[in-house]
């Protein structure tokens, strides 16, 4: 039996962060729970001091596939390389023509430049193409 999983960013701007993420991979502000407009609304029922309601944003893939994806603030910023990291599937796959890849990774590449990050590096080796990127908060992630 498999678990669902959660994947956790520290962050300085949970909400900006978010945002960035969301864009990147179609996925959305989870909603807030039955009965509030709003998560601003979940907040001031909770008694939330306002300077908190930026301490956390969560994201949701809107098709239920994709795990939750979990934004925390913290109070010092990134100290070095992630140990782990986020491939972000533009390509179309194995399947799609290698030309074909290299457009649509590029594309999506060009978008999320737009939107903050910072393309790092590109690679190209056997058959294989993806470039390393940095989000708006340094951590590194790749699109191929």
């Amino acid at each position: 039996m498999s678990l669902a999983i959660q994947i956790t960013f520290d962050a300085n701007d949970p909400a900006s962060l978010a945002d960035f993420w969301a864009a990147a991979l179609g996925y959305i502000i989870q909603p807030p729970p039955p009965g509030f407009e709003s998560w601003d609304d979940w907040a001031r029922k909770m008694e939330i001091p306002e300077e908190n309601w930026n301490d956390a944003r969560a994201l949701v893939d809107p098709e239920g596939q994709g795990p939750r994806l979990f934004f925390q603030r913290v109070p010092e910023g990134k100290q070095a390389k992630n140990r782990v990291h986020l491939d972000v599937n533009a390509g179309g796959g194995p399947d799609a023509e290698h030309q074909d890849r290299v457009v649509a990774v590029g594309n999506h590449v060009d978008q999320l430049v737009e939107l903050g990050a910072k393309k790092v590096e590109v690679f190209e080796i056997r058959g294989d193409y993806w470039v390393v990127m940095q989000d708006p908060e340094g951590n590194e992630f790749c699109v191929q």
